[in-house]
């Protein structure tokens, strides 16, 4: 390691959530919360990161000699049936000392392959407008952009575009 930044490396994995990562998850969301990608308000100190509607089974975690680096959350987009060949990525978060060392890339290979085991043949993802850096890794990895909901959020005074993309698989 240099500069406190990691390497992806066979010591770093990509693993199925669990309930006792709630707290690291947790921090990782405060550590990490900006308008840059984010539409909710930080979460509140002590608030948990799992509940009734965000179970570990929909989150696939990256660690780094250990420590956490980085989740992603792949879900149904919705209980229809008629939309269950879609997997929804809905959550994305990388430790700022694992950033620009291919954990998010990891993460979202490891998600493309989940939602393939799952039976999916589709994969979605909102972005904000603004985020530039997170759609040119999704458009990378096959991500287009499907629509866009103009001004969509309000975001520090600023109305932000909310951008629809997909791929098959």
């Amino acid at each position: 390691m240099r500069s406190g930044r990691v390497t992806i490396t066979s010591d770093t994995r990509i693993r199925p959530g669990q309930l006792s990562d709630d707290a690291a998850l947790i921090a990782l969301d405060h550590a990490t919360w900006s308008h840059l990608h984010a539409v909710q308000p930080r979460p509140a100190p002590g608030a948990r990161f799992f509940d009734f509607t965000h179970t570990p089974d929909a989150y696939l975690v990256a660690e780094n000699d250990g420590r956490l680096a980085g989740y992603i959350r792949l879900a149904p987009p919705s209980p229809l049936a008629c939309n269950a060949h879609v997997r929804q990525i809905q959550g994305l978060a990388v430790h700022i000392w694992a950033r620009r060392c291919g954990v998010a890339r990891a993460l979202l290979d490891a998600a493309l392959d989940e939602a393939r085991r799952q039976g999916a043949t589709r994969v979605t993802l909102r972005v904000l407008g603004h985020n530039a850096p997170a759609r040119r890794l999704y458009e990378s990895l096959g991500f287009a952009v499907e629509g866009v909901l103009p001004g969509e959020f309000l975001l520090d005074g600023e109305c932000v575009d909310d951008v629809l993309m997909g791929r098959s698989l």
